[in-house]
């Protein structure tokens, strides 16, 4: 091949711990910059325009995540293909799978748009959104909505590199773009008083920054991977690849959502305040979350590759390293946000109760969130091997359907926000002690089929 070698990561040979690490950690900062991007919005709205602005930011976390995870769950594709095409030197088949994934990012963001808008109002006031806060809602969604054809860009984009071991440069992209965020929702916000409008807008704009930076790199890219618009084709076959192993993984997202929307509507009606705890709390959750979803893309990456060169060994060394990476990485960081949670929430707001009620929040979810991580982890190394239908079926019936249940018995019987948390934690062990007894049963059948 005739890449330039500097940004990649050869996972098929050598020590393994080393390159993991390598790799996982340009991940770890590339997803607190993307965070960066909402925790902005959420501390500068929570500052300077008030809690109904705060909670009608953070209300539509759970339903855009609903609306968009189906597209995300195809570039989980896009990496698992391009990494077993990759670490199995098939040139052609790399090119044709990139030229597709940028044909679907920009197709699929088109139709985000158009659906965002249409269905943001009568999706929000399905979830018992409060009148006082469901127009702000409503309009930061529309906004936001109006960027999803370069954020799912960057998101394909970023699969691609991924699958060849170039973790370094979208976190550079990502720098630039986040620096972008920042000083633009302090000056249309702070500035021009424009509240929930601004801090969208200046997303939007952050994004198409990071979307031209990538698609910029794999045009100037050399070899296999390259980009180029004369080239530009969609592969019906490798369509098809993709969707079987990422539309199971983007239906996942989206039914994960739903439980997660109708436990945002049951916060909803704990009230604005009650709400904008939660949304504070989250926001630093997913700090954790994001750190851990590291590893997780990490055993996916890795995962591929050895498959496609047919390293069997490797593949169980790949996973006892990265269950273990994540489980220090859940401990640390999970605990670290609750020691620490009082400090970290009052950079989100001033107000007692606020903090007081996501404080409530991290204490039950991220003192036990390691347990989320190794699941995560399982679920990657299943989806690289090539099975994405079992995962699935899986953890929507350990976590989706599991917390929808907990919301019509346990919660029902104690209406309580403790209650409505605690759903995460049991989830998370039931689903995971699962996906590991699947895992050994598909590197059994793998190892039979190719050794």
């Amino acid at each position: 091949m005739k890449e330039k070698k500097s940004f990649e990561i050869d996972m098929c040979t050598g020590p393994l711990l080393g390159k993991i690490l390598l790799f996982t950690l340009p991940l770890i900062l590339s997803g607190i910059l993307q965070l960066l991007f909402n925790a902005a919005d959420v501390v500068v709205v929570g500052r300077y325009a008030g809690n109904e602005s705060l909670a009608a930011v953070g209300s539509t976390g759970s339903l855009t995540n609903l609306l968009v995870n189906v597209f995300i769950g195809l570039s989980v594709g896009v990496n698992v293909l391009v990494a077993r095409y990759y670490g199995g030197k098939k040139e052609d088949e790399v090119s044709a799978t990139v030229h597709t994934a940028m044909i679907i990012s920009v197709a699929g963001g088109v139709f985000l748009t158009a659906l965002g808008f249409v269905a943001a109002k009568p999706l929000l006031e399905l979830m018992d959104t409060p009148e006082n806060v469901i127009r702000l809602s409503v309009l930061y969604m529309r906004i936001y909505f109006a960027g999803m054809p370069v954020m799912l860009l960057y998101n394909f984009g970023s699969a691609v590199l991924r699958a060849i071991g170039d973790t370094r440069r979208p976190l550079f992209y990502l720098i630039i773009a986040g620096v972008i965020n920042v000083c633009l929702n302090l000056c249309f916000v702070v500035g021009f008083h424009m509240g929930v409008a601004g801090v969208a807008l200046a997303t939007v704009i952050s994004q198409c920054v990071s979307a031209g930076l990538i698609v910029r790199c794999l045009m100037r890219s050399e070899g296999c991977f390259q980009f180029s618009f004369s080239r530009l084709k969609m592969d019906w076959e490798k369509f098809g690849r993709i969707a079987r192993i990422g539309l199971p993984a983007g239906v996942q997202g989206a039914l994960f959502s739903v439980s997660n929307v109708l436990i945002q509507s049951s916060v909803n009606s704990f009230g604005a305040v009650a709400m904008a705890g939660n949304t504070a709390g989250s926001n630093v959750e997913g700090f954790v979350y994001t750190s851990m979803n590291a590893v997780h893309q990490t055993a996916v990456s890795f995962t591929g590759q050895n498959l496609g060169g047919r390293k069997f060994d490797r593949i169980r060394k790949i996973i006892l390293e990265c269950v273990i990476l994540v489980t220090l990485i859940g401990l640390f960081m999970g605990n670290g946000v609750v020691l620490f949670g009082h400090q970290i929430l009052g950079v989100y707001s001033s107000d007692e109760e606020v903090i007081a009620y996501g404080i409530q929040r991290l204490r039950v979810i991220c003192t036990w969130y390691c347990l989320c991580g190794i699941m995560d982890v399982l679920v990657g190394c299943i989806r690289g091997l090539g099975y994405a239908v079992m995962p699935m079926i899986v953890s929507l019936m350990g976590a989706c359907v599991f917390r929808i249940i907990w919301l019509y018995t346990f919660f029902a019987w104690s209406r309580s926000l403790h209650t409505l948390y605690v759903s995460y934690p049991v989830s998370w062990a039931l689903t995971a002690a699962v996906h590991a007894v699947c895992l050994f049963i598909v590197q059994r059948r793998m190892e039979k089929k190719f050794g």
